[in-house]
């Protein structure tokens, strides 16, 4: 779809070119008629200085006494032309460039004084413009009515309009540039809190803001104020649900503790089976109590998460911590974390991915953990290794899935994976789990969109 500054300059260019059109259409015909006035006028010109010089024989016959200006008028078809009828001596004079054509001038009379404009056909095939006008001189017998006519050539206006025409035509292109490079211009002053809104919006979509903040015009102003508040109710209502979510988990998790001890009051005095039976109960309902725990934590979707995830800060925190707990204590920690690297997923949400894959290695690790986060070709790449046991080939399609303990000697509900699993789907991140060639296991997780400040 076209974007609103395409469809504005499209329209701009329309607009335009149907205005220079239309203009240059107007200025021709302006032209055309002024130029028409002008020869119009020395065409009466022409025939007042005509009446000036017609004189009469002795016998009545009209004669031309002198030579008018123009030149032209001794030229055989030179495009400027006269001729005088005598309607009651049915005598026509010509002017020596009519040479042997006549204008065939209308029959009907005309009023004494009133001036006529006619298109006829004249010399060569040409149209002529002929202007015409009927007098009364005085002739040895008394007053006689002469018909005297001026004509010049048509496609000398037409010559002249054509002319015009190509001599305002460059300067029209350069009025039609202008016009929309202005247009372009009013089109970025007038978009510009359009263009600031979208990035605002886009800071919020990438968490790093929390509304549209500064000023903007009274007529968007309206909008970013409502699009503030649903934010504001957005970010009420998940954090709402999400403490809903956790007060009824936390509020089934004291019963079902309670339930546990009951079973082993049960063992105690002997009743087996009740107890393996309540034990199973209590064990399967505070795994689901526990995973919806862990997945009220988690951001509800990327887009609303509240901030991106320091990779080498998180990871270091959760190293340290695990370093003073019992099994940590024992191990030793090989870290290469490359500095500020960011990754577009919740802290939280990142923190729960780091920290159930290095709980899982320090779990089942013998001596060592290793750890490395870099960044390349705009991914992270956090890969955690142990020496540990590693995992039967039969049980690693297993281990994404939900509440699946491989060791129940071991300590935990065996919803880790499950919840990293369920992190990656959500963010879109690839999850690899295997186990190592020298022995142990590999989980490495890649955070595609990452950016680093060290990227050259």
């Amino acid at each position: 779809m076209m974007s609103l500054h395409g469809r504005f300059i499209l329209a701009s260019l329309i607009a335009v070119s149907i205005c220079l059109a239309a203009a240059s259409m107007a200025l021709v015909q302006i032209f055309a008629d002024s130029y028409s006035s002008r020869i119009q006028n020395e065409l009466t010109g022409h025939i007042n200085r005509l009446a000036a010089v017609i004189r009469f024989s002795a016998d009545g016959r009209i004669q031309v006494s002198a030579n008018l200006e123009s030149d032209r008028f001794l030229l055989p078809y030179g495009g400027l032309y006269w001729q005088i009828d005598d309607p009651s001596k049915m005598d026509v004079l010509r002017s020596p460039s009519l040479f042997d054509y006549a204008l065939p001038l209308p029959v009907e009379p005309h009023p004494v004084g009133v001036m006529h404009q006619y298109r006829l056909p004249g010399p060569e095939e040409k149209d002529v413009l002929v202007q015409e006008r009927a007098l009364l001189l005085a002739a040895p017998e008394g007053k006689r009515p002469l018909r005297i006519a001026v004509a010049i050539n048509a496609d000398e206006v037409d010559r002249a309009r054509t002319a015009f025409a190509l001599d305002i035509l460059p300067y029209l292109g350069i009025l039609a540039i202008l016009l929309v490079l202005m247009s372009v211009g009013q089109l970025w002053v007038g978009l510009r809190p359009l263009d600031r809104l979208g990035r605002d919006l886009e800071a919020v979509r990438n968490r790093k803001a929390t509304g549209l903040t500064g000023s903007y015009p009274r007529e968007v102003k309206p909008l970013v104020d409502r699009v503030n508040a649903l934010l504001e109710s957005q970010a009420g209502a998940i954090e709402k649900a999400r403490g809903r979510a956790s007060d009824l988990a936390h509020g089934l998790k004291t019963p079902l503790t309670v339930l546990a001890n009951n079973a082993l009051t049960l063992r105690e005095k002997g009743e087996i089976e009740i107890a393996d039976e309540l034990d199973h109960l209590a064990e399967t309902m505070l795994s689901h109590v526990e995973h919806e725990l862990a997945r009220a934590r988690i951001s509800p979707t990327p887009d609303q998460r509240s901030g991106d995830a320091d990779v080498q800060k998180i990871v270091g925190e959760i190293i340290r911590m695990l370093q003073h707990t019992e099994a940590g204590e024992r191990l030793s920690w090989e870290t290469d974390l490359e500095k500020d690297i960011m990754v577009p997923i919740d802290p939280h949400d990142f923190r729960e991915i780091a920290g159930n894959l290095l709980e899982n290695a320090s779990k089942w690790a013998n001596s060592c953990v290793l750890v490395t986060a870099a960044y390349g070709g705009g991914q992270c790449r956090l890969v955690i290794e142990d020496d540990g046991p590693g995992v039967s080939s039969e049980h690693l399609p297993e281990l994404p899935g939900r509440r699946v303990r491989l060791d129940r000697l071991k300590p935990g509900s065996g919803l880790g994976l499950a919840i990293v699993s369920e992190i990656a789907n959500l963010y879109g991140l690839s999850l690899i789990l295997e186990n190592r060639l020298e022995g142990g296991f590999h989980a490495e997780i890649i955070c595609p969109d990452a950016t680093s400040s060290v990227e050259t």
